[in-house]
């Protein structure tokens, strides 16, 4: 919606991606689905030194609850201590994500900013995320990978129990099990 009325959008895919965050520590990329369409997104997340004696736990577009179980995974299973850091979440965009497929790159932004270490560029994730660490599978994993292609993302994550599930062969697929696995291999491009 525009001053003037209605504008048509010629490719949503990449609609609430910007290149401005490239570079930068705690920005990740996913999809999420809508109907049956994927959606790329971009996620924020700020992992900082707590300014208070309990720290703060902010989510915006992003449902807060999933956002703390997400972080407790983390100092849990990769023994990141969050319990003693301010962590915000931000979907840009201004939507509200209610799709578990963006787990995966909630986890990799979380981590990306808790080391304020960019991701290698072009990467997506897609994955839900267990309590256990494991990776979840996620619906329409074809769609959303092809998506992510589409857009130009080289290095896309994936559950390890989909890698068959994929149509074409796309070398820049990488499968992952769980979070050990995933932290792991997060900062490699290859």
């Amino acid at each position: 919606m525009l001053n003037y009325g209605l504008k048509e959008i010629i490719d949503a895919g990449n609609i609430l991606l910007s290149e401005e965050n490239v570079g930068l520590s705690g920005v990740a990329y996913g999809t999420i689905a809508e109907g049956t369409r994927s959606l790329m997104i971009e996620i924020q997340t700020l992992i900082g030194n707590a300014v208070y004696s309990s720290p703060q736990r902010t989510a915006t577009g992003f449902d807060s609850k999933r956002f703390q179980i997400i972080l407790a995974v983390i100092e849990k299973r990769l023994g990141l201590h969050l319990s003693q850091k301010d962590a915000f979440i931000n979907i840009a965009g201004g939507i509200k994500v209610k799709d578990t497929a963006s787990d995966l790159s909630v986890l990799a932004s979380v981590i990306s900013s808790y080391y304020d270490k960019p991701i290698v560029e072009n990467t997506c994730f897609i994955g839900e995320l267990g309590l256990s660490g494991q990776i979840r599978p996620v619906s329409f994993i074809d769609k959303r990978v092809s998506e992510a292609v589409r857009l130009g993302f080289k290095n896309i994550y994936i559950s390890s129990s989909q890698k068959s599930e994929i149509n074409k062969n796309y070398p820049g697929v990488r499968a992952v099990s769980d979070v050990k696995d995933f932290a792991a291999k997060l900062f490699r491009s290859n």
